[in-house]
């Protein structure tokens, strides 16, 4: 307390203010391991596939208007495999700024820029994407972004098919996959995409737990499982930890929004999407809901036969409040001579 005719001095303190250049990052999985990353004007899509029956519907895939939208694309194709390399991404060249960025054993011919494990490609100021190796063909792509790095792992996975594999192969394809992850434990991964294939059997989220534990990425978005978006989502329930995030995208097209200040800040939402015009009425989904008409007493739906019994329960009751006087009661007559004495006794 300040006794009355005193003045009170506050010491002044010292207040450290730091501003921070916040950058967002719109992150779009549309089928098993195809990929968009949006950043300002730029789009990078990777290992781009509608599915081999045309799984990814057409209200989600890349349109011409989509890309048109952005100042320039840049498309990364991991290698040849055709669930990584859907030909129509050699199309949008007609109608949109776009740079090519493949492996380096891709077929010759093939359209765009070769990267190999270790090879450096600058792509304009401040963007870049470096080559790293792969366990099987290929390679995986680390793109930085303004100093935000975002992994795509390709095919670089822990191929190990334990319920086959002879002992030896699976210490084989152990020790290859930790050769190939050995050099990303150095840098510092903002985000990964990477394999969780459900077809290997047994424990075959091993390379994707190894990718955690060893590069510690701050958030990994489960791929390359199909059609399997079970896998994704009970992965990322429980394999998040301290060090990452792990985020499942099951849905097609799903997208999600970045925000970051490039150091410790990491922001992740989940923009709102437009009511699509083909999203069924509002009557067709009441009448197509199986619990529509649930709403009844338990003993009733436990026993099929009890809504009849009470619907004669309520048919007596309603006799039995009835007027004698109205036409559905018994007549005059049959009163006098002592007809439905039972619901109407004499007095």
């Amino acid at each position: 307390m300040v006794p009355a005719g005193s003045s009170c001095i506050t010491s002044p303190t010292e207040v450290e203010v730091r501003f921070f250049m916040i950058s967002s990052y719109l992150i779009t999985h549309y089928y098993h391991s195809g990929f968009s990353v949006a950043f300002e004007d730029l789009l990078f899509v990777f290992d781009y596939w509608r599915g081999e029956n045309g799984e990814l519907p057409p209200d989600r895939q890349i349109s011409r208007e989509g890309l048109q939208a952005y100042r320039k694309v840049y498309v990364f194709i991991s290698h040849e495999h055709v669930d990584h390399l859907d030909p129509i991404v050699f199309t949008w060249k007609e109608y949109a700024d776009v740079t090519y960025l493949v492996s380096s054993d891709m077929p010759v011919g093939t359209r765009g820029k070769r990267v190999a494990p270790g090879d450096r490609v600058d792509l304009e100021d401040g963007v870049f994407v470096t080559g790293f190796d792969s366990t099987d063909l290929g390679v995986s792509f680390l793109l930085n972004v303004k100093g935000f790095q975002i992994f795509h792992a390709g095919d670089l996975n822990f191929w190990h098919w334990r319920d086959e594999s002879t002992l030896q192969e699976i210490e084989e394809a152990q020790l290859e996959f930790q050769e190939a992850v050995r050099p990303l434990t150095r840098e510092i991964i903002d985000v990964a995409f990477f394999p969780v294939d459900p077809r290997q059997g047994t424990m075959f989220e091993a390379g994707a737990n190894y990718f955690i534990l060893s590069v510690k990425p701050r958030l990994l978005i489960p791929m390359h499982y199909f059609h399997r978006d079970d896998v994704a989502v009970d992965y990322a329930r429980t394999a998040s930890c301290r060090s990452t995030e792990v985020l499942a995208m099951p849905g097609y097209g799903d997208s999600v929004l970045l925000r970051t200040d490039g150091k410790e800040f990491l922001d992740i939402s989940f923009p709102r999407e437009e009511p699509r015009e083909e999203d069924q009425p509002l009557e067709e989904v009441i009448s197509n809901n199986p619990f529509f008409e649930s709403d009844l007493p338990l003993t009733q739906l436990a026993d099929p036969s009890a809504k009849e019994e009470e619907g004669t329960e309520e048919t007596s009751d309603a006799q039995a409040v009835e007027s004698p006087g109205e036409a559905t009661g018994p007549d005059s007559d049959d009163m006098e001579k002592g007809a439905g004495n039972d619901a109407f006794p004499a007095p």
